[in-house]
């Protein structure tokens, strides 16, 4: 009964938090002003494609979708190659003051990454980066939580492995990339995950950087939508649900090595 009732809470739950999104999809193919009714339609009374083809078209959403798609997979890649080699570093290399130094990364935690919002503009505006994907890349390109992350799941590493390795001959940036990178590989996906879906969804950062039009990533533009198009509901929700798709695809994609990841690094250190 304990096993059933377990169950049935969490299928409850599952179904009330996948409703909005049901609505959100089903709006998105209903006519003008069909979506405002009390109570919700989670189905449409028939299928209306012309907001989609509004988005892509007259408001050419296209463009946004490559911003976004170009930041976040540059952001995720310069993210695994250096937070890994970081956080590779504090978990297996010998160095002085390595415990000091860790812990004062670790408490850069407590700061509010909007306290560091105006002097990391500032610094990037004399660098004339603004309006450039480097606004977003740079910023992106480290964290302490990925290093953090990382070197958690690398105590897990035997040393006898790098031992063996350097042993028959392989450099340090050998044993990096075909020893430690594969043994990895559930945490550097998780990690991978958190980084991309965070600079999809990110919002205020690329509002800030971004004062050019052409240069906006797919939530600024969808915020600008709905300030034009405040009444069109069924616009939103056809723009909200393009915005998802993308991390919806890569979640379930990689959930598997993600929940790998996460129970292995929670245990590890």
């Amino acid at each position: 009964m304990k096993k059933v009732l377990v169950i049935f809470i969490a299928t409850l739950i599952g179904v009330i938090t996948f409703l909005p999104f049901l609505w959100m999809i089903a709006a998105s193919f209903m006519p003008t002003g069909a979506a405002n009714t009390y109570p919700p339609k989670l189905f449409p009374d028939k299928f209306d494609f012309s907001h989609y083809t509004t988005l892509f078209t007259r408001l050419n959403l296209t463009k946004y979708l490559l911003n976004s798609l170009i930041i976040s997979l540059g952001v995720t890649l310069f993210s695994l190659l250096l937070n890994s080699m970081s956080g590779y570093a504090f978990a297996k290399f010998r160095f002085s003051r390595k415990k000091g130094l860790f812990k004062f990364l670790l408490s850069s935690l407590i700061i509010p990454a909007q306290v560091t919002m105006l002097p990391l503009f500032l610094i990037l505006k004399n660098l004339g980066l603004i309006n450039t994907y480097w606004a977003i890349l740079i910023p992106g390109m480290a964290s302490i939580f990925g290093i953090f992350l990382i070197r958690q799941y690398a105590f897990s590493i035997p040393d006898s492995l790098i031992e063996a390795a350097k042993m028959d001959g392989a450099t340090e940036m050998q044993v990096y990339l075909r020893v430690i990178l594969p043994l990895c590989k559930p945490i550097l996906v998780t990690l991978g995950l958190f980084t991309f879906m965070g600079t999809w969804n990110d919002f205020l950062w690329p509002l800030i950087v971004m004062t050019d039009a052409n240069m906006y990533t797919m939530p600024v533009a969808l915020a600008n939508l709905m300030s034009e198009h405040v009444q069109d509901t069924e616009l939103m929700m056809a723009g909200s649900v393009i915005t998802i798709i993308p991390v919806l695809v890569v979640f379930l994609a990689l959930q598997k090595y993600y929940i790998k990841g996460i129970m292995m690094g929670s245990v590890k250190g």
